[in-house]
């Protein structure tokens, strides 16, 4: 079996892109910064639009990112390739590689979901190179590993597609991670742990909430950071996900966005279930200031550091995780 998980691996390794994630490297000082962009419902020439477009430029410039994570609902009206364009062009012209996953918005317009993924896996400096993976549902779905100073993989960064709404008549609301999925993840995760005999931090991104976001806020002995200014909307049905990073034990932490004016981040089962902090404008409904989420890795650390950098450049929410234990 373990070796039936490692040919899966590389072969997936090979497919998915290696190469871009191979680009993916700590930074001499061990740091690995991320910016997380999500929610911005950008449309093509809409004046609102404009002040996405400039919240993302002044971030990216002051935090340098290594790594930018749009996490869905990116551009959601016509025109959809000239708002993919001027989307992705602020980091293409500053030459950061980035990771794409969809959110329920992005295709309800004039390009269906493979075809949005189609569009943005041959831009330049895309980590995403599979439009999809073989026997996974969803599109986008990958695995990215970050090398340390030794040229070895030291991280891993999950991109995964939440997909849109419920296609199970009985089922109302939003759709769930497939089966096919979940088994996707543990398998690469055995894999990851097989061949580096080391179970290396992960970070996995995606669009919509698990359904223990939920469970972690109301429960008040979970630790947390940041607000929570509307009821979280994920799926009715639970699919595993959450069970089986709980079970793998690589993922520190999940980025999601959605549930436009959440940015908290909470403990549960010591993983951090995170929103990001939403970038959009009056395009659609709003948190009092739009902005960025951004996350820095550790090389050779299980943690990370995290906070909300707003569009006024205020910074707010730092978080060190994991959080402190009581002695």
């Amino acid at each position: 079996m373990q070796k039936q998980l490692i040919v899966q691996l590389f072969l997936m390794l090979f497919f998915i892109g290696s190469g871009e994630a191979q680009n993916l490297k700590f930074r001499k000082d061990g740091k690995f910064r991320i910016v997380q962009f999500t929610d911005l419902h950008y449309v093509a020439g809409a004046e609102p639009s404009k002040k996405s477009i400039s919240m993302m430029e002044a971030t990216l410039d002051e935090e340098k990112p290594d790594l930018v994570v749009f996490t869905g609902d990116v551009v959601v009206r016509e025109k959809n390739k000239r708002g993919w364009d001027e989307v992705l062009q602020v980091v293409i012209s500053r030459k950061i590689p980035y990771i794409v996953t969809l959110g329920n918005h992005d295709d309800e317009s004039e390009m269906k979901r493979d075809e949005i993924a189609a569009y943005v896996v041959g831009k330049p400096h895309c980590v995403n190179t599979r439009i999809q993976l073989p026997g996974v549902s969803g599109y986008l779905n990958g695995a990215f590993t970050v090398e340390g100073k030794d040229g070895k993989p030291a991280a891993i960064l999950y991109a995964m597609d939440s997909h849109a709404y419920s296609k199970n008549p009985k089922v109302k609301g939003y759709n769930w991670f497939a089966p096919d999925q979940v088994n996707w993840y543990r398998e690469m995760s055995a894999s990851f742990k097989e061949i580096y005999k080391d179970t290396l931090t992960a970070l996995a991104f995606f669009h919509i909430p698990l359904p223990e976001y939920k469970l972690a806020f109301d429960n008040i002995k979970n630790k947390r950071v940041g607000v929570r200014y509307e009821n979280e909307c994920p799926p009715d049905v639970n699919s595993g996900m959450f069970l089986a990073m709980l079970e793998a034990g690589d993922v520190l932490g999940t980025f999601v966005g959605h549930d436009h004016v959440n940015d908290y981040l909470v403990e549960y089962y010591d993983i951090a279930l995170a929103y990001g902090c939403w970038s959009g404008s009056e395009n659609t409904y709003q948190r009092h200031k739009n902005g960025a989420r951004i996350i820095e890795l550790t090389e050779g650390k299980r943690e990370f550091y995290t906070y909300i950098r707003e569009s006024d450049g205020q910074k707010i929410y730092h978080v060190n995780f994991p959080f402190p234990k009581k002695k």
